[in-house]
């Protein structure tokens, strides 16, 4: 007699394997290399504006381009992954990002690096959110928060380490050897990926694959464990509304993905502005540009620490009311931040402790949306939170020029991002009491069966 056994209980009720282990840290490796090619421009653009004697105003287009792209990249990914899998699209969209940031390397004008960024954009929006949900597919819910904010940790590590190379070889070489670099690394990744990364087990389980592939996995997560006369199964509807994108709409799920795109558009607003503009704003205050590039290289570089420390407080405390209380911190940083003047040391630091707390809460943000969808609809719902939320990024660039082409000093611009940090600290607030962890329960006992 077969025994049916539920793969999300399975999960959770095991010790985190080698192959988990193995999974997590190639999502990290990804994430990191993703975050140095989506800062890149911050990094260059001071370089290219010298260098072809542009405007603040003329850079906000091509600063733009890759987040545009990374919108509908994000939107249209998570879909398709749903549909042919997340391994398959996280690979086909390293090989896209990379193969057109080398070619945004051999860019001689405006119009040429803008239509190269917007298009490797297009291809590394589906890169985070599909790292993300592999990474909840093989996670045990009990630490989810924890890793889902590690991996999110990389995309900080990926920007602070493009900081700390952009200040040694773009004055050695130029900026054309930075996008070269940020090119050739996702390359190198998505070969290993095709070899070593395997493919979701939620994913491969829900779609019915082979019993031999699956209990292939299985056995690498528990080489212990008797697969003869089991099958692994996931909750399924009970109606046939197992559409992602119908259900991520859905009335129950619908106020919900409205305050997650909320709170990810202002976040990234925030997180954005300062990394893309940062370099720019610290320059014009009134530092060298090495010292620019080190100044926002150590403001990402707190996103890694903050990413742990929201990680235990969403698992230890409850997963909004950590972020509030990281949102909260970061605010109080922010208000201060101009009280320190020209002080390169302070200045640093405090911008060290606003990255650490903004950067680490939004990684949080993806922990609150994978445990809030179902598995069926977790890659659209992440990728739609992420696309949407790229608007946010969108517009921090046309912000960032608009706030410098007036002069703003840059304790002004922080005391204009408060506002934002506020808006997304209510939207956390509501989406807890609407969307209680009793009412998410009930939820899915009503609309499906094991």
């Amino acid at each position: 007699m077969t025994q049916q056994i539920n793969l999300r209980e399975f999960i959770d009720e095991n010790r985190v394997s080698p192959m988990q282990k193995l999974v997590i840290f190639l999502c990290l490796m990804i994430v990191v290399v993703d975050g140095i090619d989506i800062s890149i421009m911050g990094f260059v653009a001071p370089v290219i504006k010298q260098e072809w004697g542009i405007s603040t105003t003329d850079l906000a287009p091509v600063m733009s381009a890759a987040l545009v792209g990374l919108a509908l990249g994000a939107v249209v990914s998570g879909p398709l992954a749903d549909k042919f899998g997340r391994k398959k699209l996280l690979i086909i969209n390293l090989l896209g990002f990379g193969l057109f940031t080398l070619l945004a390397a051999l860019s001689s004008g405006v119009t040429e690096l803008m239509m190269y960024r917007f298009i490797a954009g297009l291809f590394m929006g589906g890169v985070m959110p599909q790292a993300v949900t592999l990474v909840t597919d093989y996670s045990p819910m009990r630490l989810n928060g924890r890793m889902v904010t590690i991996i999110l940790s990389g995309f900080t590590i990926g920007a602070a380490i493009g900081g700390f190379l952009a200040a040694w070889v773009i004055p050695h070489y130029n900026w054309h050897a930075m996008m070269i670099i940020g090119g050739i690394l996702p390359l190198i990744l998505a070969v290993l990926a095709i070899f070593t990364l395997p493919e979701s087990i939620g994913y491969k389980v829900l779609k019915q694959h082979p019993k031999l592939e699956i209990d292939a996995i299985i056995h690498k997560m528990a080489p212990d464990f008797d697969t003869r006369n089991t099958e692994f199964v996931l909750p399924k509807a009970k109606t046939s509304t197992t559409n992602p994108v119908k259900t991520v709409l859905s009335p129950f799920y619908v106020l919900g993905s409205f305050l997650l795109w909320w709170s990810y558009a202002s976040g990234l607003f925030v997180v954005y502005l300062l990394g893309s503009w940062l370099p720019m704003m610290s320059h014009e205050f009134g530092f060298s540009i090495s010292e620019a590039s080190l100044i926002t290289a150590i403001y990402q570089l707190g996103g890694p620490i903050g990413c742990i420390a929201c990680g235990y407080l969403m698992d230890k405390i409850n997963p909004h009311i950590g972020l509030v209380i990281a949102y909260v911190i970061a605010i109080v940083f922010m208000v201060f931040v101009g009280e320190v003047g020209h002080n390169f040391v302070m200045y640093s630091v405090m911008c060290f402790f606003i990255g650490m707390w903004m950067n680490g809460a939004n990684a949080g943000l993806n922990s609150v949306s994978s445990a809030f969808y179902p598995v069926f609809a977790r890659a659209t719902g992440n990728s739609w939170m992420h696309g949407i939320g790229r608007l946010g990024a969108v517009g921090s660039a046309f912000a960032g020029a608009y706030f410098l082409s007036l002069g703003w000093p840059a304790s002004k611009i922080f005391l204009i991002l408060c506002l934002p940090a506020f808006g997304i600290i209510l939207a956390l607030l509501i989406m807890k009491v609407v969307y209680s962890p009793k009412k998410l329960r009930q939820q899915e006992l009503n609309n499906v069966q094991v």
